[in-house]
């Protein structure tokens, strides 16, 4: 298990849930909702890096390598003490001035063991 480079996101970091529910409707307007699974509330995060041209580069091969090899990796989000498993599908490099980097990254969690 890789544990995501100790490079810390800007503040501004967006959190969002989406509990995994199964809801019936009945035709007289009732409606019963259930959790479906053991995990039914995986968050996820959309992060912003604004750094040096050297950490982008660390940030962006270790996303590479979590690509390649399709496995999660451990992260501890910013304001949170526990850290948790993770992927990133998406993210996204810009150069806005000279040796700065910004990075845009989605993490998702996932729970496996």
């Amino acid at each position: 298990m890789a544990n995501f480079p100790s490079i810390l996101p800007t503040y501004g970091t967006q959190k969002s849930s989406a509990p995994v529910v199964r809801k019936v409707q009945f035709g007289d307007g009732y409606e019963q909702r259930l959790t479906y699974g053991l995990n039914q509330n995986p968050k996820i995060y959309n992060l912003t890096f604004q750094v040096s041209e050297t950490e982008a580069d660390e940030i962006e091969t270790f996303l590479d390598l979590r690509a390649t090899d399709n496995a999660s990796f451990t992260f501890t989000p910013p304001g949170e003490t526990a850290s948790a498993k993770f992927v990133c599908e998406q993210w996204s490099k810009s150069i806005p001035y000279l040796n700065r980097a910004t990075i845009q990254a989605t993490f998702r969690q996932v729970f496996e063991p």
